[in-house]
């Protein structure tokens, strides 16, 4: 009988077999490489076919806005202060912010395509939640960029692959309480992400008062935004953009107003409380955007489609405002705007690129104005009152294309030509061939000088620029002092800008920047009288010239940013609308240089922000040193300024990890106006300015945002 085998011993020198590493989920993979070429492809946009050649350039990430104090509950327009050269004005202004000084006259892009401009309602009409990153384009902007030129908002949304968002309820002082929701992900070759955010508080316009508290402020607000897009195959993609914003704004009351004491015609009130005012204001916008975009080796392209509407409604306290004012207007702008955009560039070989586009849009704007007055003049009423119905519509038409070359002359010096056409069809027909040249010079790797000339063509907001039938309101309580109104004509203005980034130690970026600008028919817009819509007019001539200092610093953890602006901009002799000035006011516009209404001559911000393991500690700072104020008899039109101010925002932020299976819970605390401040951005006095307003006092916020 043979005897068992035996089981052979181990090798102690052989090792045991290592377990498989474990392979990635597919689905996970696939959603990587989704995200990999739809970031490929906002790369392609970016930089072949809508480069930033010439421009002063400044960027903010979507990790830089979650750093600020109030993180993602920051509203858009207070993102923007943060940027160098843009001024704090109120809400009325419409926006409430101001690039170099300029009235408004600032385009939001996103994703490459123009963003219509809404028709002078309150607040902003987007939200932070769906930005990836936005940057500020001044100075020489290439030829693409027409139309509004003070400054291009270019803003890249956010993209999901992977699925995941976040849920928040955020709010505080002012009886403010913000909900929002933010979710995307992928199905497919397609994503998708969505935001939505309400708004419900007891500020929301600025105080006329130095008070905590306004009186008749309560604001409810709703904004939407929708992204899709879809590859349609390796190079080419579909998107689809949708936002929608709805507010409702209680306009504040200026307390201790005296009557006027000629209304009711035959018992005038003597004493009516000026804070029992009921005046409010409804605002709608809704954009649609469906672009699709091609990438090649040799060209890129983009084609989008759009359509926007937009309503704007003031509606006054007849008994009170005839009270006060002696004119009490019920005011509706209505506008819808659709067009179409194309961008194309193709590369020649390594030193041309040439790039070439389009954009027309048919606008159509219907407001009405249906204004409460009385007989006879201010202070002489001859009768009781009466209404009078002003109506305007037109169907105006903006048409524009261009043609630019990218020459790289070396490899450290580049040259962009470019040239411009616009035709505008609105109050006035004109059009303009607007040339443009940049140098950029990148003598070291860390240095980027440019220099550039723009040519720019800027229409008026058709909407704003309605023409009157100032003829209805003669010998009535609304009877301008002059019979002039002249059509409202686009700006055209020669733009000179140099400047100089440095990276000056890894991680620690320092940019200048200086310009001029001289312009015809420049443009400006005012609120003149009680509802509380702009009203846009032309001077003859105007120039703007200044400089910017901006300073980035990033180390780890730790983030900081400083900005510093100087700027003097003035104009002469108002030739458009000219009904809506006092007489002793457009005799001395006529014939003197004065400070434009929004011009500030000093503006800065600044901020830190660091985090330590699962908490953020995070300010932030705008200082101003007051914008215009002063009127007849007291004073030169806009020869005086308000106070100067610097305000101070902080917050922290803690992370909690409750559960490995779930995503944190992010907890924030925030003070608004840390050290309370009392600033007043105007004093009611000035050029277009109707009523005091006050900046924010101090606010305590908390907020609760669970990441889905």
């Amino acid at each position: 009988m043979n005897a068992p085998k035996k089981k052979p011993k181990p090798n102690a020198n052989t090792a045991a077999p290592k377990p498989a590493a474990p392979q990635p989920d597919a689905t996970t993979a696939a959603q990587t490489a989704l995200d990999n070429k739809m970031h490929s492809l906002d790369r392609a946009r970016d930089d072949n076919l809508l480069p930033k050649i010439g421009a002063s350039t400044y960027t903010v990430s979507r990790q830089a806005i979650e750093n600020l104090p109030q993180g993602d509950n920051t509203p858009i327009d207070k993102v923007i202060l943060q940027m160098p050269g843009v001024s704090y004005d109120s809400a009325v202004s419409n926006p409430n912010f101001h690039v170099r000084n300029e009235y408004a006259n600032v385009q939001i892009r996103i994703n490459g395509v123009v963003l219509p401009e809404g028709v002078s309602a309150l607040g902003p009409f987007l939200d932070t939640n769906f930005i990836g990153s936005m940057s500020l384009l001044t100075g020489t902007l290439p030829a693409q960029y027409g139309l509004r030129t003070a400054g291009v908002l270019d803003i890249t949304s956010r993209g999901f692959a992977t699925p995941g968002g976040e849920v928040s309820v955020y709010g505080g002082s002012r009886q403010t309480i913000t909900p929002s929701i933010d979710y995307g992900g992928s199905v497919g070759n397609s994503e998708y992400f969505v935001s939505a955010r309400g708004n419900w508080n007891s500020l929301g316009l600025e105080n006329p008062t130095p008070g905590i508290n306004a009186n008749h402020d309560q604001t409810q607000q709703g904004k939407f935004f929708g992204y899709t897009s879809t590859l349609l195959n390796e190079s080419t993609r579909f998107s689809v953009i949708s936002a929608f914003s709805y507010s409702q704004f209680q306009i504040p009351n200026n307390p201790g107003q005296m009557p006027l004491g000629d209304f009711p015609f035959a018992a005038p009130v003597a004493n009516l409380d000026s804070t029992t005012l009921n005046e409010n204001e409804y605002d709608t916008y809704a954009v649609t955007i469906a672009a699709l975009q091609k990438h090649g080796t040799d060209g890129d392209a983009q084609l989008a489609v759009f359509s926007r509407y937009a309503e704007v409604h003031f509606v006054p306290d007849i008994f009170g405002d005839m009270v006060f004012n002696d004119v009490a207007s019920d005011v509706i702008r209505q506008s819808t705007l659709t067009g179409m955009q194309g961008d194309a560039s193709y590369i020649v070989n390594d030193r041309h690129t040439l790039r070439t586009g389009f954009a027309v849009s048919g606008e159509q704007t219907n407001v009405s104005n249906v204004s409460t007055v009385m007989p006879g003049d201010i202070g002489a009423v001859i009768g009781p009152p009466f209404t009078v119905t002003d109506k305007t519509s037109l169907l105006g038409w903006n048409i524009g294309g261009y043609v630019q070359d990218e020459w790289r002359l070396t490899n450290q010096l580049t040259l962009n030509v470019g040239l411009r056409f616009d035709q505008l069809y609105q109050f006035v027909d004109a059009n303009q061939f607007s040339p443009r040249a940049a140098l950029v010079y990148k003598p070291f790797t860390d240095t980027t000088i440019h220099a550039g000339y723009a040519r720019y063509f800027t229409p008026p907001y058709q909407a704003q620029a309605t023409q009157s039938n100032i003829a209805l309101f003669a010998n009535t309580t609304n009877q301008p002092d002059q019979f002039l109104n002249d059509p409202v004509k686009p700006e055209r203005s020669h733009y000179f800008d140099v400047g100089v980034d440095q990276i000056v130690l890894p991680g620690l970026m320092m940019g200048v920047d200086a310009y001029y600008k001289m312009a015809r028919d420049m443009l400006d817009d005012g609120q003149f009288g009680q509802a509380v819509v702009l009203t846009q007019f032309n001077y003859t001539r105007g120039y703007s010239e200044g400089g910017e200092f901006k300073l980035k610093y990033n180390n780890g953890n730790f983030n900081a940013y400083a900005n510093f602006a100087y700027n003097i901009t003035r104009a002469i002799n108002v030739e458009s609308n000219q009904y809506v000035f006092d007489a002793a006011t457009f005799a001395f516009l006529q014939n003197n240089y004065h400070y434009t209404d929004d011009m500030q001559r000093m503006t800065g911000s600044a901020g830190a922000s660091y985090r330590w393991y699962d908490t953020l500690f995070t300010t932030s700072l705008i200082y101003g040193s007051g914008l215009r104020a002063g009127d007849f008899p007291d004073f030169v039109p806009n020869s005086q300024h308000t106070t100067a101010y610097a305000v101070i925002n902080a917050g922290v932020a803690q992370d909690f990890r409750w559960s490995p299976d779930y995503k944190p819970l992010t907890v924030r605390f925030d003070v608004v106006n840390l050290f309370d401040q009392i600033y007043e951005l105007r004093d009611g006095s000035g050029i277009g300015v109707f009523a005091p307003q006050f900046g924010a006092r101090r606010g305590y916020y908390v907020g609760f945002s669970q990441k889905l």
